[in-house]
């Protein structure tokens, strides 16, 4: 039991999905010192670039993961859910081992990540992430998650011709991201019950606010997108089915408030023009000199997104 926010020294440590993915993700642990680098590869120079620019917000996605994760941690010891304190362990290491491997990867193509000015939604969506209790956090790493699924299957494994490297590194992340996947579905079945109509609604907003922010973030790499012979509006039209059926296999039918700006939720393919974009698709003029400003600050700025105080339930 929990006594004023402090577990018990000796909890409960029952046998649970949440345990058994523990396990799993403690046995099935690697490195990018498992991978070959000296691989050749066989993107041209237009798909290493592509690549680079694409790995975006998927890179910035896994740091702040792996330091939202230790910050929301005493939340989940405060409410008592030992096995869920122990899966996100796992998780933090899961998130940790994808953002050194991703570093590595940027060194090999030979090109740095888009700048914050290139893509300021960066910001604004991992921003969204921090608003709310634990129960949004999970459900905002969800759908993180299955945005990631679909870019590593469509740019790895499910191309025609899988670049060695990166097929071999994107399979190795998919086996983490199907572990997430699974706990965050657990998670929020386990604790969607108890939320109250509001509380409901207010996850189908941060929903529609985050897939548009998303769709805001691919618009601006298109024909990065394109260099890989995937279609923008089918990844859009994947991700927002995937969304739109685990949502509902928790609980959250879809049904919105009238009013809704979200996109349309009858399970076709989203365009991506069917989404109202927010009004930033130019970055301002600016001296020279913010973006070193930004670089020297970056540690900063993330660790002041992840360590917003998060609300209790």
């Amino acid at each position: 039991m929990a006594a004023g926010g402090i577990t018990r020294v000796f909890p409960d440590l029952t046998e649970d999905l949440l345990l058994n993915l523990f396990h799993k993700g403690a046995q099935a642990q690697w490195t990018s010192r498992d991978l070959d680098w000296k691989i050749p590869t066989s993107l041209s120079p237009r798909q290493r670039l592509a690549l680079a620019r694409l790995l975006t917000p998927v890179y910035f996605g896994e740091q702040t993961a792996m330091a939202g994760a230790s910050s929301i941690l005493p939340s989940v010891m405060a409410a008592g859910e030992t096995t869920a304190q122990l899966y996100l362990a796992s998780f933090i290491m899961d998130e940790a081992r994808h953002f050194e491997a991703l570093t590595q990867l940027y060194r090999t193509l030979g090109h740095d990540p888009l700048g914050i000015r290139d893509m300021p939604e960066l910001l604004r969506y991992y921003h969204r992430l921090r608003q709310g209790d634990r129960v949004d956090w999970v459900w905002g790493i969800l759908i993180s998650d299955i945005i990631g699924k679909h870019f590593y299957r469509g740019l790895g494994p499910n191309q025609a011709a899988p670049d060695p490297l990166f097929g071999g590194l994107s399979t190795r992340i998919l086996r983490d991201e199907s572990r997430h996947l699974a706990f965050a579905e657990h998670y929020l079945k386990r604790n969607f019950a108890s939320l109250v109509p509001e509380r409901r609604q207010a996850l189908v907003e941060m929903r529609d606010d985050l897939f548009r922010m998303l769709a805001s973030m691919t618009e601006r790499v298109r024909a990065d997108v394109e260099a890989f012979d995937v279609e923008v509006d089918d990844f859009l039209g994947g991700v927002w089915t995937d969304i739109e059926t685990v949502g509902k296999r928790i609980g959250l039918t879809g049904d919105v408030l009238d009013g809704s700006n979200g996109p349309p939720r009858n399970g076709h393919s989203v365009a991506v023009k069917a989404v109202p974009l927010p009004v930033s698709a130019a970055p301002q003029d600016a001296g020279a000199g913010d973006d070193n400003i930004v670089a020297r600050c970056f540690g900063c700025l993330l660790s002041l997104i992840c360590s917003q105080r998060l609300a209790t339930t």
